[in-house]
């Protein structure tokens, strides 16, 4: 499936790119971000890695792009870095539009069209919660796991072939952290590492998760609820030690409204290896925070995807 390029940027050596394309498991046209390093145009036989950024609620794949500096490390290393969607967009035509997800530009020719979707800012459009949603309407299009897991990969290494499919990480911030240590867990030996930014690590237990999973699964469906949560996932791994980075700011507000709840996951993956939880001093929820320790995560993900190659 061919993409668009609407936007080439240079960024610390290398390029970003805003991209769309037509998604069949959303059924729409969908936006994202893609990071090619520097060694990309300067060696013609280097591969890079690949490094997911699922980002949060409100968010699109812009925001990562513009002020979470991943490009920064990433081009140190040799890395590129995808920036997905968090949901199926809302607003037709190439324009700015304003609504539950703030000011941001829409590339996509159109979305679901969901009575409501717009209507907040933690369920619908901004908020999919990296789920496959069962229940209508939502099941018509919010397919974000299937979208992240498999379509959009292929999209990007089928139109980037200086793109190596066989190493991917996961990262992302919460709603985008609970999807990566989701999409990593459930998925034994599809990437390389995880990490995350104040995840929402417990989701069936705090209100977020509890609005997001009756919406798009039903209130009945608890059994798929836990499909998708986290710190029940860690509970039954039993693949390689798990080394797990997790950054969050003791001024974090949603931390102390009992949103993120990280204790559980890190209680429930003893014994399972290594969770390195990492309390950041005075920082918040925000991309500041981010943007103040991307290096690390980048370099995290490294470890893993160059396996002690250079970039």
């Amino acid at each position: 499936m061919s993409v668009t390029t609407k936007a080439t940027i240079a960024s610390f050596g290398g390029k970003l790119l805003k991209l769309t394309h037509n998604a069949t498991s959303t059924n729409c046209e969908m936006a994202f971000n893609l990071y090619l390093p520097p060694q990309i145009t300067t060696n013609p036989l280097h591969k890079a890695p690949l490094l997911i950024y699922l980002a949060g609620l409100t968010c699109t794949g812009d925001n990562g792009a513009e002020k979470g500096f991943f490009q920064h490390a990433a081009s140190q290393k040799g890395v590129a870095v995808l920036y997905p969607d968090t949901s199926p967009p809302i607003v037709a035509g190439d324009r700015w539009g304003e609504g539950a997800r703030g000011l941001r530009r829409y590339y996509t020719a159109g979305g679901l069209k969901i009575q409501g979707e717009d209507d907040a800012y933690d369920f619908g459009s901004g908020a999919g919660f990296y789920v496959d949603a069962t229940k209508e309407p939502w099941s018509k299009g919010y397919k974000m796991y299937s979208y992240i897991t498999s379509e959009l990969p292929k999209v990007v290494f089928d139109n980037f072939k200086e793109v190596d499919s066989e190493r991917v990480s996961i990262f992302g911030h919460s709603m985008g952290g609970h999807g990566a240590l989701s999409l990593f867990l459930k998925n034994p030996g599809k990437y390389k590492s995880v990490s995350a930014f104040a995840p929402i690590a417990n989701p069936t237990q705090c209100p977020w998760g509890d609005k997001a999973f009756k919406g798009y699964f039903g209130e009945e469906n608890k059994a798929k609820w836990a499909e998708h949560d986290s710190t029940e996932l860690v509970k039954k791994w039993n693949g390689p030690p798990l080394d797990i980075l997790i950054d969050l700011g003791t001024a974090d507000n949603f931390y102390h409204q009992k949103q993120l709840l990280p204790e559980n996951f890190v209680k429930a993956a003893e014994g399972k290896g290594q969770v390195n939880l990492r309390w950041q001093d005075g920082y918040d929820h925000s991309y500041f925070t981010m943007a103040s320790f991307a290096d690390d995560h980048v370099n995290h993900a490294a470890r893993f995807l160059l396996d002690g190659k250079k970039p």
